[in-house]
């Protein structure tokens, strides 16, 4: 992956995390995300050097050499956004502690609420290219 490409790692079974990850790719107007299941090799290799391990509750973001998790992760896809999205990076001012306990809830809730697939998203080959592994 090159290094003008940011990374975004999500749980390929969660509905809501998929779904997020289609509303970013139609609001990506520069190209510049790409992504990965955590459940992937590539995102088991991220999420164990983060320390993450097998914790499928948060997202983590991948920016020049830099992994961002949780409501940081968000707020880093927020500011590369099209406008209105990107201001809600305005978030980041909040502090860090509050906006991850809310993270952690909708997290913690997300199959409940959302549902949970039996495997991760197959992109269609128009989307393969943004897709590692």
């Amino acid at each position: 992956m090159s290094d003008d490409h940011i990374l975004i790692l999500f749980d390929g079974v969660c509905n809501l995390c998929n779904g997020t990850v289609q509303f970013i790719i139609k609001r990506d107007r520069k190209n510049i995300f790409r992504f990965a299941s955590l459940q992937s090799s590539v995102g088991q290799q991220y999420a164990s050097k983060d320390g993450a391990g097998d914790d499928l509750y948060s997202i983590l973001v991948v920016k020049d050499g830099k992994v961002y998790d949780r409501s940081s992760a968000v707020l880093e896809i927020a500011r590369h956004l099209t406008v209105p999205w990107r201001w809600f990076s305005v978030f980041r001012f909040v502090p860090r502690v509050i906006r991850d306990a809310v993270y952690s809830m909708v997290s913690a809730n997300r199959y409940r609420m959302f549902g949970k697939r039996d495997q991760c998203m197959i992109p269609t080959p128009e989307l393969k290219s943004k897709f590692l592994d």
